[in-house]
Formats: structure tokens, sequence, C-alpha cells
């Protein structure tokens, strides 16, 4: 293998999987979620939209699903 290879001449192209990897989506969260987020990237130094997309990926690989129960305090 060659210690170093002229790269200059070579055509440039855009990665095919690259539309595949990510979507970008706007979504309307509380402040005080966003806040939790952003706290926690500082600590970690990963960017907050990453921290998000990974805990939402880890509740798909592990089949989490929200509590979607309300209980009314008022009823009775």
């Amino acid at each position: 293998m060659k210690k170093e290879y002229d790269l200059s001449k070579m055509k440039s192209r855009k990665n095919p999987y690259a539309s595949k990897l990510k979507k970008q989506v706007t979504i309307r969260m509380g402040e005080d979620v966003v806040a939790y987020f952003k706290a926690l990237a500082e600590e970690t130094g990963i960017p907050y939209q990453s921290l998000i997309n990974l805990y939402l990926r880890d509740c798909v690989a592990h089949g989490r699903k929200p509590d979607l129960s309300w209980h009314d305090d008022d009823a009775a």
C-alpha cells in the first residue's frame, strides 16, 4: 500500500445513503423537556437533538410505549 494517495483528481459525489440516515421533522416539545435535554447535553458534550434521538431509538429497541392512561382525580 502506498504511503500517500493523490485524491485531488477524484470526482466527488453525494452519499447515496445519506437521505436514509435521518429525516428532518418539526416537533413541538415542552420547554421543560428541551431544557432537560439541553442540560444533559452540557454534561455529556453530545448535542441535545442527538440525545433525544438516542433516547427515542432506545425506546424503539426495547419496545417501550408511553403510559397513555390519564387518571381523573375528581372522579369518584
